[in-house]
């Protein structure tokens, strides 16, 4: 055989297979490598589209915490300070309820005073009647004397 012959069959063989794999085999390569790459393109969108939803909720619910540490703060503190109203509103009547009976207490006592000063002026009355009887050596008649004896009941 002639190597002219060999180059040419061979050329001829290599033009039938390039024909034939651009024909059947690559548009099928083609369209697989194509639809691979969409498929890979759609799931970067939307890894990207996910990672944005991602930080949007993130921020929401940021947002979210701090405006629920504020709304704790001012209701501890609204807690707070009725809590100290009350403590204080407590004592005030407690005080006040003290000073009740502190002047309650002060005027018992001074009835009991009064009360003691009384029995004493009595017990004075007829000390004093008793002794005027020994001195006079007779009898001091309540009835008759009532008058001098009130006198000096309150003279004393």
């Amino acid at each position: 055989m002639n190597i002219n012959a060999t180059l040419f069959l061979q050329a001829i063989v290599f033009a039938i297979l390039v024909w034939f794999t651009t024909r059947f085999i690559w548009p099928p390569l083609t369209k697989a490598l194509d639809e691979r790459a969409r498929k890979i393109a759609d799931g970067l969108a939307a890894a990207d589209k996910a990672k944005s939803e991602l930080a949007v909720t993130n921020k929401r619910v940021e947002e979210q915490l701090a405006q629920t540490r504020e709304e704790s703060t001012k209701r501890i503190a609204d807690a707070e300070k009725r809590a100290q109203a009350i403590v204080d509103d407590a004592k005030k009547r407690a005080e006040d309820e003290g000073a009740k009976i502190i002047a309650a207490a002060k005027a018992e006592a001074e009835q009991q005073v009064i009360r003691a000063r009384e029995a004493l002026r009595e017990q004075v009355a007829t000390l004093a009647v008793k002794g005027a009887e020994q001195i006079l050596q007779k009898e001091v008649n309540v009835g008759v004397h009532a008058d001098l004896l009130a006198r000096l009941q309150t003279e004393l």
